[in-house]
């Protein structure tokens, strides 16, 4: 009896041994993978941060008919590196070469100034549809969730332009003056909405923080959930007034 109780005593306690032992290697495992990647855990919680030291992830976005573009370059000052935006009776924008997920990834900050404001700058009016700076979201137009009107609507359009236009947008400005309320209509399209994070003179030449969340901000503008798939841009644009300005972006980052 004594023989049978020792054994199994002597089994008991090496499956236990044999167990601790593959937990502690498994532990051991796990914090070589934390140590050889550290960066894994960020790369799922932010999609992109950018503190511009090239434009490697990003490319030109021209609109029709506007035949004088802004310019977008990198300004460098010591170690720090800027992206510049400029433009003088033009428009256009740089744009994030991928496409995002917003449910995935809600919200965007970033670090922005500019040198000035368009004295004729009215988000309310298409003569004075000019911003010296701006994000530009724009969400992708779904056929397989579209109405019949919405598709022959939007069939017409790639008919025309070579693409299906954009579904709705966000646009997130300095503008050149106070409004009443800080969600505007767009002059030009009711599928796009302006967001007033600044407007007038106080913060020019100062550089200012700036958070969002998609997914409110869209809530707020639209009264419903925005389609899924989104791109971004930046956008300094005078096209409208003829005016000149020259702005900044210190840095930008799409995260959880």
């Amino acid at each position: 009896m004594n023989i049978k109780i020792h054994f199994f005593i002597s089994c008991v306690k090496a499956k236990h041994d044999y167990i601790f032992g593959y937990l502690i290697i498994t532990v051991l495992f796990v914090l070589c993978l934390v140590t050889i990647f550290p960066l894994s855990a960020q790369c799922q919680e932010v999609f992109l941060h950018d503190d511009f030291n090239d434009l490697e992830n990003w490319k030109p976005l021209y609109f029709p008919k506007i035949k004088k573009y802004s310019m977008y370059s990198i300004e460098q000052n010591g170690a720090e590196s800027y992206l510049k935006a400029e433009s003088h009776a033009s428009a256009s924008a740089m744009v994030l070469k991928k496409e995002f997920n917003v449910f995935e990834y809600s919200k965007v900050r970033w670090r922005w100034k500019t040198d000035n404001i368009y004295k004729k700058g009215n988000a309310s009016e298409k003569s004075g549809d000019d911003y010296p700076i701006r994000v530009y979201i724009f969400f992708k137009y779904d056929p397989e969730k579209a109405s019949f009107g919405e598709k022959i609507k939007y069939g017409l359009a790639k008919t025309f332009y070579g693409e299906y236009p954009p579904y709705s947008s966000l646009n997130y400005i300095w503008e050149s003056r106070m409004h009443v309320k800080n969600i505007v209509a767009s002059p030009y399209a009711q599928e796009s909405r302006m967001l007033i994070l600044q407007a007038g003179e106080e913060n020019i030449g100062k550089w200012m923080e700036q958070e969002i969340n998609i997914i409110d901000d869209y809530h707020s503008a639209f009264g419903e959930d925005p389609p899924a798939v989104a791109s971004i841009a930046i956008m300094n644009d005078s096209d409208d007034t003829g005016e000149s300005s020259v702005s900044y972006f210190d840095y930008i980052e799409i995260y959880r």
